[in-house]
């Protein structure tokens, strides 16, 4: 029986969205400042940010009677984020770590290397997921909570949507005066 996780397609629209919403703009104020990076400069540079930031809102978990695996797509290097995979047999414990933002993560420490693994908090069916880990692993998992909270990242998408509407405003009047200027 193979179960796969994909992350939260609220979590990545709304960072995507932020992406857009944060960079957008930049193209056209370098041509409104004239700015000595062109326009064009800019704006492949961001195409190349947003399909990073794609690649990396991709990651799947993967469960199956072996352990748990983290994969990327093929075609994201793996220089950037690479995968990782740990056998049932081989996790040690499920260890708590504070954020700095004062969140707690949770890491799989593994018997063979001690090495950690973050454990995927962004994915659809987390709590599905920590009920396999605790039945394949025997690790108690009741205290384990995803970082955040769906409402938390539907804030954030209102607060993105309307930086988007600004956005227009701002690409509008920079693109309105560019032209006033033509003339």
């Amino acid at each position: 029986m193979t179960d796969i996780f994909k992350v939260s397609p609220l979590i990545r629209i709304t960072l995507l969205l932020l992406y857009i919403a944060l960079t957008a703009p930049l193209p056209f104020l370098s041509n409104f400042t004239h700015s000595s990076v062109p326009a064009s400069w800019l704006s492949v540079g961001l195409v190349v940010g947003f399909i990073f930031l794609y690649g990396a809102l991709s990651d799947r978990v993967i469960l199956d009677e072996q352990g748990i695996t983290l994969t990327y797509p093929q075609w994201f290097p793996k220089f950037i984020r690479k995968g990782w995979s740990l056998a049932w047999a081989d996790i040690k414990a499920l260890k708590p770590r504070t954020t700095g933002q004062g969140g707690i993560v949770y890491y799989f420490v593994s018997k063979s290397s001690d090495q950690a693994y973050l454990l995927p908090m962004r994915v659809v069916g987390f709590a599905r997921l920590v009920q396999q880990v605790e039945a394949k692993t025997g690790i108690d998992t009741r205290d384990v909570r995803p970082l955040a909270q769906p409402w938390m990242y539907l804030i954030l998408l209102v607060f993105t949507l309307l930086l988007l509407l600004m956005d227009s405003w701002t690409i509008y009047t920079a693109q309105t005066l560019i032209q006033i200027g033509n003339h």
